[in-house]
């Protein structure tokens, strides 16, 4: 982690330390004060892009219906695949709240993100204590990716979107399994809900 000087703010990304067994503990011991912004989608969604990166890379992986489950028939869901494990936000949020206050912690919202990128950035500057400066006119929606781009109002500079890895089309999964995977998360969804205070209506999608 590089030097902050006063009056700055460091930042670093790494989405696999929420899932990370022994980062929570290693962050608070070096510096207890951080504050954490973790971005979470609708778990069935994000398994099936976490999946679908997988496979542009791995194209010979069994489908995705054969991984989510230990036995189809009888309905087990395989929760050690790691697509799915990922999902279960309660339980890996347990691990970060055994060190940090949830004053610490912000929740953004992947759907959100993508509507309403500036609302969703409004809350990060609050959350951190800048001023708000990144606003709606920051953005563009990008059809062909379908997420929004990040431009500066001041300049004619290309815009920066998401990366090739970005807006792929998911396949085509088996309707039941869907159904079957929103059943699993269900609980879990409700526990993370409690746990943040906030309601991210993944149930909501779920019926459309």
């Amino acid at each position: 982690m590089p030097s902050t000087l006063e009056g700055q703010i460091t930042m670093e990304k790494t989405p696999s330390y929420f899932v990370t067994h022994d980062a929570p503990k290693r962050i608070h011991s070096m510096a207890r004060d951080t504050k954490l912004i973790i971005v979470v989608r609708n778990p069935v969604t994000r398994a099936i892009s976490d999946y679908t990166q997988t496979l542009s890379k791995r194209p010979e992986i069994p489908t995705f219906e054969v991984l989510a489950f230990k036995n189809r028939t009888l309905g087990l869901i395989d929760a050690s695949w790691s697509a799915l494990r990922i999902g279960i936000y309660a339980l890996h949020l347990e691990s970060w709240m055994q060190y940090f206050p949830l004053s610490q912690i912000h929740f953004v919202s992947g759907e959100r993100l993508i509507i309403d990128p500036a609302g969703e950035m409004a809350k990060v500057q609050d959350f951190l204590g800048l001023k708000r400066i990144v606003t709606d006119k920051h953005f563009y929606f990008n059809k062909t990716k379908g997420f929004p781009c990040l431009k500066k109002p001041e300049d004619s500079s290309t815009p920066r979107c998401l990366g090739k890895s970005k807006g792929r089309t998911h396949p085509k999964i088996d309707p039941d399994v869907i159904r079957r995977l929103h059943k699993f998360y269900k609980p879990f969804n409700m526990m993370f809900y409690q746990m943040t205070g906030q309601n991210f209506q993944w149930e909501q999608e779920e019926k459309q």
